[in-house]
């Protein structure tokens, strides 16, 4: 009977981890997100104007897509 109880606590305490180390995780990952957002195409155009360049959609196209494909890579 002692072996059932071992098995219940550890099976209860593994259920207890995974569901804190998935919150804790959400949090970090909802605060990183609030603090660096991703890049969308409104940004970069003001970016491409700060720089001194004529934002074309043509060019904010090939550089999400560029951007996209360096973020797939990794």
């Amino acid at each position: 009977m002692d072996w059932l109880w071992f098995v219940l606590v550890g099976v209860l305490c593994l259920l207890a981890g995974a569901a804190l180390g998935f919150f804790i995780a959400r949090k970090t990952m909802m605060n990183y997100l609030k603090k660096n957002p991703p890049i969308d195409e409104q940004m970069l155009r003001v970016m491409m104007m700060q720089m001194g360049q004529n934002p074309s959609q043509k060019k904010i196209n090939q550089m999400m897509k560029a951007m996209q494909k360096q973020q797939n890579k990794k």
